[in-house]
């Protein structure tokens, strides 16, 4: 895998994959959208008032990231000199280029090769004017060249920011093609007919000054939202800095590897409609990017498949479904049904996005990343993950709060409206019949009988036991307690014994995976008190066809509660005649 430009070689038992981030996010809202430049200067107040949450190289210059996404602020273009079309009509967005001349040449050749490839047309380059001079050594060092592009469509408009999004696809998957020394020699930070992104390798305070567009009086826009990238544990790139093309997160996906894989391997089942061929677009998470980007990546792709936002965020970090938490019997279908082929995007999370007509927030389900908001009388709402992120009178607040654990808040700016968690979600569960569904595909294991007499013994078990490797003090100190009291299987996170794979012996399959521990101060799970967010819930089945139609038979599949079952579910697992189910069994000894 190509070396992500930036951070130190793989080498010995250092993988750059395994770096990490989070940050502080903020965002200003006009309910109304009434674009002004005040909020795109309240915006850039909120990140200079979390400096704190950034962090810089030792030459105290060099910023680990910050950035801030706004509306497009076309009033503002019209006065560069630039004759785009009315509102809507054209995508625009940063380009980072590279500084030799000749690459960069050869890139923006792509750019013009696949724009008109796809009936696109290339109006103009404008180089963004930026000021070097407050760069650190390690910033200017790896500074792109920074670019603006504008696109139009000669034909109907209604579906050109899916244009947009193939075009950019498919200009990243032919730059790494053509370029696999310099696979994201180019990167595209945003391109959309709404919303643009400014970002870098900046500090919190350089934003504003780096960026130049960023002060102007006539750069106006409804909502502005800001993120500060706080790494004590992650190398800085320009590409990497927040906000993406449609969130800011702070926090860290805790999940992600199977997150990244599990995507991968349904990329075959995915047959997007209106977005031509799948096999060009794959993948569909960038690859060498951090969790975040990785994140956004998927919610992109959801989006532009033509789920709704909510839709989209309620699927990837969905709240606790199971019967301790009070929702309705619709909205549990709805999760439920999601959860047999979206696995959930799990991590301490507060997720700020945006995509330039709704904004808004939510948290992951376990509620670890905090986060308030307030709204003022003159219709302006502030989100961050600080309080007294802005100077606001409190004589001028209406109303208070904050993001709730797996809860949404959004914005409709357009209608001028704010909607709360269970007025989006109860929209969500009507949408289809999600519970009939359920109720007559998915077969739960627990109530199946066979009738079938069962031995509930091993043949041949002290054998068996040697074969897989298991030891006397694996079963008299681990399982046995485990079987007989519930007990949990503790030992001393100081565990020295010898990894598995330097052995000469045989060893259990089990023995050879450690646990990867997140790198930031979680709490420890109590899954006792805190079974409201917790389930060893699974699902065992086949899942075929385009999963971005939803359908009846995507969830004919079996419900198993917990992934240790007695001799007689496994007999019932093998067989299984109910409701159309075929079973196999597959030898795994070796």
């Amino acid at each position: 895998m190509k070396q992500r430009e930036g951070l130190p070689v793989s080498q010995g038992l250092y993988d750059p994959q395994q770096e990490h981030d989070a940050c502080g996010v903020g965002m200003v809202i006009h309910i109304h959208e009434d674009k002004s430049h005040e909020i795109v200067e309240n915006g850039l107040q909120v990140l200079e008032h979390m400096a704190h949450r950034g962090a810089e190289g030792a030459g105290s210059k060099t910023g680990d990231g910050a950035g801030m996404m706004v509306q497009i602020p076309h009033e503002f273009i019209l006065l560069q000199g630039i004759p785009v079309p009315e509102k809507g009509k054209y995508g625009t967005g940063l380009v980072f280029l590279p500084r030799q001349e000749r690459l960069r040449e050869a890139c923006e050749a792509v750019f013009n090769e696949v724009l008109e490839e796809l009936g696109l047309t290339l109006m103009h380059w404008r180089d963004v004017p930026t000021d070097s001079s407050i760069l650190g050594k390690g910033a200017r060092e790896t500074e792109p060249v920074v670019r603006q592009i504008f696109v139009t469509f000669p034909r109907d408009t209604a579906d050109l920011d899916r244009r947009l999004y193939v075009a950019r696809k498919y200009i990243e998957n032919e730059i790494a093609r053509r370029f696999p020394e310099e696979p994201k020699c180019a990167y595209i930070v945003s391109l959309s007919t709404r919303t643009i992104t400014y970002k870098g390798m900046l500090s919190s305070q350089q934003l504003r000054h780096y960026f130049q567009d960023l002060t102007a009086p006539y750069f106006t826009s409804a909502i502005a939202l800001v993120h500060s990238r706080f790494s004590t544990n992650t190398f800085p790139t320009w590409d990497l800095a927040q906000p993406f093309r449609l969130i800011g997160h702070n926090g860290e996906i805790n999940t992600i590897r199977g997150n990244r894989a599990w995507m991968e391997t349904r990329e075959s089942l995915l047959h997007p409609e209106g977005l031509g061929d799948m096999s060009r677009l794959s993948p569909v998470v960038q690859p060498n990017m951090s969790d975040s980007a990785s994140l956004d990546n998927v919610l992109e792709f959801l989006v532009m498949c033509g789920m709704s936002l909510p839709h989209a965020l309620s699927m990837l970090i969905p709240e606790s479904w199971n019967r301790r938490n009070p929702i309705s019997p619709a909205l549990r279908a709805f999760y439920e049904y999601h959860s047999i082929w979206m696995e959930p995007w799990d991590g301490p999370v507060t997720l700020l996005f945006t995509d330039g007509r709704y904004a808004g927030g939510m948290l992951d389900r376990n509620g670890l990343r905090p986060a308030r908001y307030l709204v003022t009388e003159d219709d302006i709402m502030i989100i961050a993950s600080e309080t007294g992120v802005v100077d606001v009178d409190p004589s001028r607040i209406r109303e208070k709060g904050r993001l709730c654990p797996g809860k949404l808040l959004i914005v409709d700016t357009q209608e001028g409206k704010i909607y709360q968690d269970e007025e989006i979600k109860e929209s969500l569960a009507r949408e289809y019949p999600y519970q009939d569904w359920l109720e007559k595909n998915r077969v739960i294991l627990e109530n199946v009988k066979s009738g079938r007499k069962v031995a509930h013994s091993v043949e041949d078990f002290g054998r068996k036991l040697r074969a897989f490797g298991y030891h006397k003090e694996d079963v008299e100190k681990i399982i046995t307690p485990m079987a007989a009291t519930a007990g949990e299987p503790l030992s001393a996170m100081g565990n020295d014994a010898p990894l598995a794979v330097l052995s000469r012996r045989p060893q259990n399959l089990f023995s050879y995976f450690r646990q990867q521990f997140a790198q930031v101060t979680n709490p420890p799970i109590d899954p006792l008190l805190e079974e409201i967010v917790m389930s060893a819930t699974s699902y065992i089945g086949a899942i075929g066809g385009n999963i971005l139609d939803p359908r009846a038979d995507f969830c004919k599949v079996l419900k198993i509660f917990s992934p240790v079952l007695t001799n007689t579910e496994i007999d019932i697992l093998r067989h299984l005649g109910y409701k159309g189910f075929r079973s196999r069994t597959l030898d795994m000894v070796y």
